[in-house]
């Protein structure tokens, strides 16, 4: 019994302590007024999307500088290149990761704490003009594996529902990235300008940007490299996986009539 009492008292620290240390972590809940978001628009009929997580020689890219001299040296016109979800400590994807139709890492079905295990997860799958989110239940690689998917957590918003443990007003404000499809078969890549909540964050998705699904990426490490939009990141923080946009015509990042990036304030006009 006294054994017991013990290891209560330590299991109360230990949450208290993951408590206070996401306490600390938090920023104030401020958003550039004039730029809140960046958006970045795709189109699957003028531009691929593609996970890469390794060189030709098999060794992790881990930087987003690394990706992109990668990419380019190929011939690749990217329009953005942004980091591809959530990881180990070991630079390993933490979910299913599938390349080039290969699945590298499995489906990751476990519990535990963090944002990743915040479930319902998801799964994003790509192949072809074909963009989907799923819930990660939803995922069979019995039937199909795709040429890529990159698993992460939570959904943001799941069949047109924002996620039921996001809370109006909470102050767990951070920088976030994240991924949606909207109901034309449009994706939309969104980075945060500054520090937002869950959902506010998620509510941007389904309301402005009218995708019914949408997929948290990762939070205040995020990156995004968008020369259409002005945005230029260059950063030499280590990652797993990286999510590039590539547009299809070489000769053209931004075909006739398409415009694949642009900053909130535009994009919330189209909206309204």
């Amino acid at each position: 019994m006294r054994a017991l009492w013990l290891f209560i008292p330590a299991v109360l620290t230990l949450a208290a302590c993951s408590s206070l240390k996401q306490a600390l972590s938090n920023k104030e809940c401020r958003l550039q007024p004039e730029r809140p978001y960046d958006v970045v628009t795709i189109d699957p009929d003028h531009h691929a999307i593609e996970l890469v997580w390794k060189d030709e020689n098999g060794e992790p890219l881990q930087t987003l500088i690394n990706a992109l001299s990668m990419l380019q040296a190929r011939g690749d016109s990217v329009v953005a290149l942004t980091n591809g979800g959530i990881y180990t400590r070991a630079l390993v994807p933490l979910g299913l990761y599938v390349e080039d139709g290969k699945a590298l890492v499995p489906v990751n079905h476990g519990d535990g704490y963090g944002n990743f295990y915040l479930k319902p997860n998801g799964i994003l799958m790509i192949s072809g003009n074909n963009v989907r989110i799923l819930e990660t239940s939803q995922f069979d690689d019995a039937i199909r594996t795709p040429e890529y998917a990159l698993q992460s957590g939570p959904l943001l918003v799941h069949n047109g529902s924002v996620h039921p443990a996001f809370t109006p007003g909470s102050t767990n404000c951070r920088l976030r990235s994240g991924i949606g499809v909207d109901r034309e078969g449009r994706v939309h890549l969104v980075v945060s300008n500054g520090a937002v909540n869950f959902h506010d964050f998620a509510t941007l998705f389904k309301q402005n940007l009218g995708c019914d699904n949408a997929l948290y990426l990762d939070g205040a490490i995020s990156v995004l490299y968008a020369p259409v939009i002005g945005r230029h990141a260059r950063s030499r923080t280590h990652f797993a996986a990286f999510l590039a946009v590539i547009a299809k015509a070489r000769e053209s990042v931004a075909p006739p009539g398409f415009e694949p990036g642009t900053s909130w304030s535009r994009a919330r006009r189209s909206a309204n």
